[in-house]
């Protein structure tokens, strides 16, 4: 016997029928693609000429695209550049289209040289400050959210909060998040957006 909760609703029987919808989508997708492709080459030029205080099995030759369905229930594509990923290690920087959501860029760090990130966060801190960086404050780095209760924004008048919060972690996210409401996206500006982003971060990886 069938039963009714498995059956369409009127909205949902015209999302599976509109063909514009998918086709749309795919388009959508492409592009996200080939912006993940430019912020990887901008990341990549920006590094000419610096070194950076990374784990020593880094190479800039690796990166990781990725496109999924499923982060809340929501379509997500990325690029970690550059990565270097162990269980017990973490050096990325990870831009993400999360749709529904925002766009972020995220600088992810665990074990290794923490204590140094740390401290070139504190000691750089009127570099890096005022530049609409967030610390976020979950206890996983796979929380995308931001706002209050997960994210920080770093202002200069957060210096000694930025530290007290960082004292006893053994990882952090520093991001960057763009609303889909911003013009970058429709002005096409999201390359830029992503340079800057990167840029804002290096002096907490950078000798």
């Amino acid at each position: 016997m069938l039963h009714d909760a498995l059956s369409f609703t009127p909205r949902e029987v015209a999302l599976l029928t509109d063909q514009e919808f998918f086709q749309t989508k795919v388009a959508i997708s492409a592009k996200i693609r080939e912006l993940l492709t430019q912020w990887q080459q901008a990341f990549h030029e920006e590094l000419a000429g610096k070194t950076l205080l990374a784990p020593e099995a880094l190479t800039l030759e690796s990166s990781q695209f990725v496109k999924g369905e499923h982060l809340e229930n929501f379509p997500y594509q990325y690029v970690d550049f550059p990565r270097f990923y162990t269980r017990e290690e973490k050096f990325a920087f990870r831009s993400l289209f999360w749709w529904g959501h925002h766009v972020a860029f995220a600088l992810i760090l665990e074990g290794g040289q923490i204590q140094q990130y740390k401290k070139h966060l504190i000691d750089r801190f009127t570099q890096i400050a005022d530049q609409g960086l967030c610390l976020c404050l979950g206890s996983s780095l796979w929380e995308w959210r931001y706002g209050s209760g997960y994210t920080m924004e770093l202002t200069r008048d957060r210096k000694s909060e930025t530290a007290a919060v960082l004292a006893h972690r053994r990882f952090f996210k520093l991001a960057t998040f763009v609303p889909m409401n911003n013009p970058a996206l429709s002005e096409g500006h999201l390359v830029d957006a992503g340079r800057q982003a990167f840029c804002a971060i290096l002096p907490v990886i950078t000798i």
